[in-house]
């Protein structure tokens, strides 16, 4: 029995470890752009039987501690912040930019973009090119100014004829079915997983969004939240280390029953 509670014990550290990780990663993104909270999900861990179930009888079971069973990204909408400025872009709904480095693909929810060194395209702060389809064959270079509508239609005057308007093209936007379960890579990007499932752009029946132009979607990292859980997290750590110590004190006193 004190060794299971040894057990428990030690196990309940190693998750609130991992819960403070989680809790402490969140609070140092409360103003990354487009960042998704992460939460950590514990489950039990298998139970010792003492004696098996009989008729009219419940099983007596021993409980052998915890674990973490998953980390979830929770995927709500962060607060679309004016900026200004004409090349950031928010997402008002659940889709994702996609951006590219010319062999891998990832999506992003950091619309912070600017214009690539020859000025022909918009590209990620990294310096990936933002997904564009469409257009009528005129880039950046041709027009004096710009707008973003709502569908991502890039519209721009050119600068040989005021009166004139040029298709510049469509922001992409995609969706998954499972959008938690893509994999993190850094500088805010992720990577399509077997649990997100393929990416999907099929615009306007799959609740990618509105983009809105001159504005970035803030952190969904809720401050309030994250510090009652790290109160949370910090109470059971030093009580699941108060079970150890108390198992530790029932030892010695076994030990010292004979002298």
């Amino acid at each position: 029995m004190l060794l299971r509670s040894l057990g428990s014990g030690v196990s309940g550290l190693k998750n609130f470890q991992t819960s403070l990780d989680v809790i402490g990663n969140n609070i140092s993104n409360v103003s990354t752009t487009g960042y998704k909270k992460a939460r950590v999900n514990f489950e039990d861990l298998f139970s010792n039987n003492v004696q098996t179930a009989k008729t009219d009888q419940n099983a007596i079971q021993v409980g052998l501690g915890a674990q973490a069973g998953s980390i979830d990204n929770i995927i709500t909408n962060g607060v679309a912040n004016p900026t200004g400025n004409p090349y950031d872009v928010a997402i008002n709904g659940e889709g994702y930019f996609s951006v590219t480095d010319g062999t891998n693909t990832y999506y992003t929810r950091a619309g912070d973009f600017k214009l690539s060194s020859d000025g022909t395209h918009l590209v990620s702060s990294q310096g990936m090119a933002l997904s564009v389809e469409g257009g009528d064959g005129h880039d950046f270079n041709d027009v004096s100014a710009f707008t973003i509508d709502k569908q991502g239609v890039i519209r721009g005057t050119l600068k040989s004829d005021s009166e004139t308007t040029a298709n510049l093209g469509t922001i992409q936007v995609y969706t998954f079915n499972n959008p938690a379960g893509l994999e993190k890579v850094g500088n805010s990007l992720y990577q399509t997983s077997q649990a997100s499932g393929t990416a999907n752009n099929d615009q306007g029946t799959n609740g990618q969004g509105e983009l809105v132009q001159n504005a970035l979607e803030g952190s969904n990292v809720d401050l309030t939240d994250e510090m009652t859980a790290l109160i949370e997290a910090q109470r059971a750590y030093q009580a699941n280390a108060r079970t150890i110590t108390t198992a530790d004190q029932i030892l010695q006193e076994l030990v010292q029953l004979k002298r």
